[in-house]
């Protein structure tokens, strides 16, 4: 039972993690990635759908990004899509192709972006730490657990825990330097 306790853990972790690294880059660092507009939501023939189910996204370089959807009628809803979600990116319409020039940031802007993914990283962190509190929860439950088999188990909890804060701390670090660097 405890395995499985600890197991659960572990997945709710790097499945914490992971969803940092998502929203990590969604935050524009002044290099053109795809990850920048793929979320952006597309009426598609009458139904929401993210950009990268009704097209293609390319870096063409360093600060541009091709958009190339599947179907040319499509061109108009994804421009107008990008628009709306202002997201600071004015989108050029080539008729079967959309160029996405990326803007560089100014230092407020980098600095503001800094700002928000520390909250991100935070919002991870706490996440960590509401999943520490479940397991040492669900150990609790566990009938006919000998008090140093608890201990040991709250000992693994809490390592896992600290490894996870760890590997938040250094994706954050990778993504400011990114965001930082002009």
């Amino acid at each position: 039972m405890e395995e499985e306790i600890l197991q659960e853990l572990q997945e709710r972790l790097s499945a914490t993690i992971d969803s940092f690294r998502r929203e990590g880059a969604k935050l524009r660092t002044g290099r053109a990635n795809p990850s920048m507009v793929e979320h952006v939501r597309v009426d598609y023939y009458g139904s929401e759908m993210p950009i990268g189910q009704c097209a293609t996204i390319s870096v063409v370089d360093a600060r541009l990004l091709q958009i190339k959807p599947w179907e040319r009628t499509m061109c108009a809803p994804i421009e107008k899509a990008i628009l709306q979600a202002n997201i600071g990116f004015t989108p050029s319409n080539r008729g079967d192709v959309i160029l996405l020039p990326v803007p560089s940031l100014t230092g407020d802007r980098r600095r503001d972006m800094v700002k928000q993914l520390k909250s991100l990283a935070e919002e991870a962190k706490v996440s960590t730490r509401n999943a520490r509190r479940d397991a040492n929860d669900m150990l609790d439950l566990v009938e006919d657990l000998p008090e140093d088999d608890l201990h040991r188990a709250r000992k693994r909890v809490q390592d896992a825990v600290d490894q996870a804060g760890s590997r938040i701390d250094a994706v954050e670090a990778e993504k400011e330097k990114e965001i930082i660097e002009v």
